[in-house]
């Protein structure tokens, strides 16, 4: 598949965990605002043991966008600046929120804390398709802002405002997903493809869109959510899985290759199949069972699903034979490559890309295990093991038992 070409900001989040941030600025030149805050901050900060907090967020990656979240990466201070292109380390956002849940799309970002404050979550970045909410206009009160230079708060329609907590947040190329704890899911965003789970309306307009879509209730409730480039992936307490959106590559799993903006309960070989955990980014789909098995569906023509089929396309969930890779807890795909976590602490990889085990290994249908010395394991450290996996479109990252 052809993806976009704006580069996804970079952000990993779990106990102890770097992630990134953003808030709205207002004041612009033309069209972007222009913010004083980070102007004497040093491009890489040193984070000591008695500053570091769990909920704290770290950014790093491109940041043109203003998906990082620093304003004066983006419109420079002094005019003897300029623009900051890439940041190439982890950089600290000064927040006061408790940050529970971050999410990366292409090319903004995506914030949530578990507060019963009115504001639970915040956005960055491009916002073209309100995919990160809508943010009024100072000059024109009828327009909202495209581009969004610092996390700035994101409205929901929610009945319990003072009550309600918001779980997790989920990004895909132009449409996210808000997963609260008491009122289900809510959908902004881009919805060409029936990704919000709503009705396709011909010839909508989303930039400057104010709508917040509440999801139609399961008959179990939503306990995870995933956005892939175009598709969205929803979880429920009872292990069921649902989808809609874009279909061309098999990646919504419902038996076909079309566009579905109905949620529809995916079967296959996930039929009586209590899932535990989902992944996706691009087009490429995987889960894991409660057994510790591993499922996948969708795109095919970078070797993710060559142990079961040639087919580049795979339109139903289907049981991955893995051999000696022991019980899967948790599973990451991109763009091209996939990787799974089991209960030893081992990651493996298999696909397309740049995978992790150096510049000779670029392709396998089979699992690879990277040596747990990559991971910090060795005979000072002998405890060391991954917890933690996840994905961007051509990346990955672990957390490591040593920082949780």
């Amino acid at each position: 598949m052809l993806y976009g070409t704006m580069p996804p900001s970079s952000l990993f989040l779990g106990l102890n965990i770097l992630n990134p941030k953003s808030i709205l600025v207002r004041h612009l030149v033309t069209a972007v605002g222009k913010s004083k805050q980070g102007h004497d901050l040093p491009t890489f900060q040193y984070v000591g043991q008695k500053l570091r907090r769990k909920d704290r967020v770290f950014v790093w990656g491109f940041s043109y966008t203003g998906a990082l979240g620093i304003p004066s990466f983006v419109v420079p201070d002094t005019g003897r600046k300029n623009p900051k292109k890439y940041q190439f380390t982890p950089y600290r956002l000064e927040m006061d929120e408790k940050i529970s849940s971050a999410a990366c799309g292409y090319g903004f970002t995506l914030l949530s804390s578990k507060t019963t404050d009115v504001t639970k979550v915040w956005g960055m970045g491009l916002n073209k398709d309100s995919q990160i909410g809508f943010h009024r206009s100072r000059r024109d009160r009828t327009k909202g802002y495209e581009y969004i230079l610092e996390p700035s708060p994101v409205p929901l329609p929610l009945d319990k405002p003072q009550t309600t907590r918001v779980v997790q947040v989920s990004c895909g190329r132009a449409h996210s997903l808000i997963l609260t704890d008491d009122e289900g899911v809510f959908s902004i965003g881009n919805n060409s493809y029936g990704q919000c789970a709503r009705r396709i309306v011909e010839g909508e307009i989303y930039s400057g869109s104010q709508l917040v879509h509440r999801v139609k209730r399961l008959d179990s409730r939503v306990v995870q959510v995933a956005c892939g480039q175009d598709h969205s992936l929803f979880r429920t307490e009872q292990g069921e899985l649902y989808s809609c959106g874009w279909g061309a590559d098999g990646q919504t799993g419902q038996g076909h290759y079309n566009i579905n903006s109905e949620l529809a309960k995916l079967s296959g070989d996930l039929a009586g199949v209590n899932v535990v955990q989902v992944a996706t980014f691009g087009d490429c789909c995987l889960a894991v069972s409660s057994e510790g098995d591993v499922y996948g569906w969708g795109n095919s023509e970078y070797l993710q699903f060559a142990s079961i089929t040639d087919l580049t396309q795979v339109n139903v969930p289907r049981l991955l034979p893995f051999q000696n890779v022991g019980k899967v807890k948790q599973v990451a795909c991109g763009g091209t490559g996939c990787a799974l976590l089991n209960e030893d602490g081992n990651v493996f990889v298999w696909g397309y890309g740049i995978l992790g085990k150096g510049p000779e290994f670029m392709e396998s249908s089979m699992p690879e295990v990277i040596p747990p010395t990559l991971f910090g394991l060795n005979d000072f450290n002998p405890n060391v093991k991954v917890s933690m996996i996840s994905s961007g479109l051509g990346h990955f990252a672990a957390i490591t038992s040593k920082f949780l």
